[in-house]
């Protein structure tokens, strides 16, 4: 039986309206989360057996690959070649390209490791913006309670006060390396308002933040001293005998051959776990957003947390299906683009915390006022004609992505509603750090989506390119002052195979290489034995 309005039906009746009313809802925020966020499946969500999180809550999906049965073995590593390295940044994304810069500023050798080309990430697919309190109606005690606020209040507070302190310095750091932000015509940065938030504090370039964040991050590395090694997935990390990270193995998906570094600090920067598909969920993560960066940490010993918390955008792109889950700035509904169910009536303030916003639109579909394409295809419309109307212009001049994707889909929106759906969009929790990036394992660091504490169960708009560079660059610098203290040993070197992954208070039964690339990819088989 099918459960809604076809999307031809619901088209043909939709239409503009400048003065359309939000109807007052019929249930509580907890209720709405309880009962439609995926988070709140319990049949999605099982308890850790082994690792240093036993015991925790964690998704079914996540769990399989943090207990996950060997892959490489040992043997294969016996002929691999050995570099030393200060600092080992692993990822090309925003988090380790920031991290990577500041350690080699600071006087380290640096090796950067990604697993495709550098800037392949989802620092690039990011369009909202960055929040920093600049403006003169703000504060970063009001950041501070947004943030704790929206994450209903299990953020880390010490992380947070740092993330939102570090704001204003991380735009100015930005635009020093030639990043371009949107001003008036007095030269001054323009500003608008995320879901949730209290003042408008998010900076932007059109919807193209991340992509010209990571164009400047990018040409910065290419132009440093900095060691890259693109194609080069880390599958192993590696501790001594008291647990401490010495280093990593890196596998080389042209020639298929190993490489170990044996590093002072490493830093974890591989972003998140969209490409694992949570639920079923389509996503608006790049390729290689595989959650490896938490299964090698785990595998180490390291301590994860919020192991069941994920975000799922409100809007991701729902029709055609080959583009589904392709994301839908939140800009344009702090611009004015209003939500509408199939009776073209709208259901929720469009900038309440993305949580309530995401399962809002599925109580939409599930309670049959939602439209659907087919059994893989429905969501609900975003209202992008009306919002045209009433600001003539915008959507070229603020929203020109927004426009190009509608090009890709068939779609007008100057003239026609885009069906939205949510997309599985960021992993909240992740590795445990201090406020310099540290984890629980001495040596190793971590930055970015793949780390966990800042952003409690819920995250704003604007808050996760400003933590990548945030931590980036804390990871980057601690990481630089603490390789300084140490002294080589050579010895350690020799015997780093005889020494991987095997920490004191490790649990989980076997060593493994962790997930990739999504299985769809057929890239996993550059990581299996005997290639």
């Amino acid at each position: 039986m099918q459960n809604g309005t076809p999307y031809n039906t619901a088209l043909k009746y939709y239409s503009t309206d400048i003065h359309r009313p939000l109807v007052k809802a019929d249930f509580s925020k907890a209720e709405l989360l309880q009962n439609y966020h995926p988070d709140y499946d319990e049949h999605s969500m099982a308890i850790l057996q082994s690792g240093s999180n036993r015991g925790d809550r964690c998704h079914k999906q996540l769990a399989s690959i943090l207990q996950a049965s060997e892959r490489a073995q040992e043997n294969d590593f016996r002929n691999a070649n050995i570099i030393e390295t200060d600092v080992l940044v692993i990822g090309g994304g925003g988090a380790g390209c920031a991290a990577a810069l500041t350690a080699t500023g600071a006087g380290a050798h640096v090796l950067l490791a990604t697993k495709l080309r550098l800037g392949d990430s989802n620092t690039i697919m990011a369009e909202g913006g960055i929040q920093a309190s600049i403006e003169k109606n703000d504060t970063p005690q009001m950041h501070f309670d947004d943030t704790f606020k929206a994450g209903h209040q299990q953020g880390d507070t010490a992380l947070i006060k740092q993330l939102v302190l570090d704001g204003p310095d991380v735009i100015q750091w930005l635009i020093q390396q030639g990043m371009q932000f949107d001003t008036d015509n007095a030269g001054n940065l323009l500003t608008r308002r995320a879901g949730s938030t209290s003042a408008d504090r998010v900076v932007y370039y059109r919807d193209y933040t991340g992509l010209e964040m990571m164009r400047t991050l990018r040409e910065s590395v290419l132009n440093s001293n900095i060691m890259l090694r693109e194609y080069n997935p880390t599958i192993k990390l590696l501790s001594n005998k008291q647990g401490q990270c010495i280093g990593a193995v890196l596998h080389c998906l042209s020639n298929k051959t190993y490489t170990v570094v044996k590093a002072n600090a490493t830093i974890i920067a591989t972003g998140g776990i969209g490409r694992m598909h949570l639920n079923g969920f389509p996503t608006s993560n790049h390729l290689g957003a595989t959650g490896d960066g938490l299964a090698l940490a785990y595998h180490l010993g390291a301590k994860l947390r919020d192991l069941d918390s994920f975000q799922y955008h409100p809007t991701g792109l729902a029709f055609p299906e080959n583009l589904a889950g392709t994301l839908i700035t939140e800009g344009i509904r702090s611009a004015g683009a209003q939500l509408l169910n199939a009776d073209g009536k709208r259901f929720i303030n469009e900038l309440e915390p993305r949580d309530i916003v995401a399962a809002a639109i599925i109580r939409e579909c599930v309670e049959g006022r939602g439209i659907f394409v087919s059994k893989k295809s429905r969501g609900v419309w975003l209202d992008t004609p009306t919002l045209e109307q009433k600001k003539p212009g915008i959507l070229n001049s603020q929203f020109p992505k927004l426009v190009e994707l509608g090009k890709k889909s068939g779609i007008n929106p100057h003239h026609s509603p885009l069906l939205v759906y949510p997309t599985l969009h960021y992993q909240n929790g992740g590795i445990i750090i201090d406020k310099n990036g540290q984890t629980t394992v001495q040596g190793l660091y971590c930055a970015g989506e793949a780390s966990g504490g800042i952003h409690g169960k819920n995250r704003i708009m604007g808050n996760a390119l400003l933590e990548i560079i945030s931590f980036g660059r804390r990871a980057g610098l601690h990481a630089a002052k603490q390789q300084a203290k140490k002294n080589k040993d050579p010895d350690q070197c020799h015997s780093i195979l005889r020494n991987t992954g095997r920490s004191q208070n490790q649990q989980v039964a076997r060593q493994y290489s962790p997930l990739l690339f999504p299985e769809y990819t057929g890239f996993n088989s550059s990581v299996k034995k005997n290639d």
